[in-house]
């Protein structure tokens, strides 16, 4: 989606964290999808607002865990059966109870970076600058303020109608935010 010239989209300011779950509902339910809202604390409510449901760690993390298990087993099997097989005793070379304990470490370990790398990728981290920093109220995101943010990457972005738009919803000020 092409942006428009230099304007990352437009930030309303409000007053309190009921304001801007409504804000955000109404946003939604105009038919804006790419918004973004940012409080000093958590608000529950927000998130079903925003639809901000789909969650794909857990996803990354599973996938993660089965590579390091199939690894690890495959590693021992690989290992014992078929690249240096010793018969000691007459004991099956593929002695799968004694996989169990690396197995399960490697399960692990995969699982635990793969929740690291996964989380860092799906927050875009590290991100020393972002565009919202440009206005200048937005240092009280993290005292008292609330803020709802339209990127202009949105389809139905139009400068004129999201600003009327965003100061019908009894916006304290509205804010483009500039790249």
């Amino acid at each position: 989606m092409r942006k428009p010239d230099g304007v990352y989209g437009l930030m309303a300011e409000f007053d309190d964290p009921t304001m801007l779950v409504n804000a955000a509902r109404a946003a939604r339910e105009k038919g804006f999808r790419r918004l973004d809202a940012y409080t000093p604390f958590p608000i529950e409510d927000l998130t079903d607002a925003l639809h901000l449901h789909r969650n794909k760690l857990p996803l990354i993390v599973l996938i993660g865990g089965l590579t390091g298990g199939f690894t690890g087993y495959l590693l021992q099997y690989f290992t014992t059966v078929i690249y240096y097989p010793i018969n000691i005793a007459g004991r099956p070379l593929h002695s799968w109870p004694s996989y169990i304990i690396i197995t399960f470490e490697l399960t692990i370990l995969f699982a635990s970076i793969s929740a690291v790398l996964g989380l860092l990728g799906l927050c875009g981290l590290p991100m020393p600058y972002h565009p919202v920093f440009n206005v200048p109220r937005f240092s009280a995101a993290s005292r008292d303020r609330f803020f709802l943010c339209i990127e202009s990457t949105d389809p139905l972005f139009d400068r004129q109608s999201t600003t009327k738009f965003l100061e019908s919803l009894d916006a304290k000020e509205v804010s483009e935010v500039e790249h």
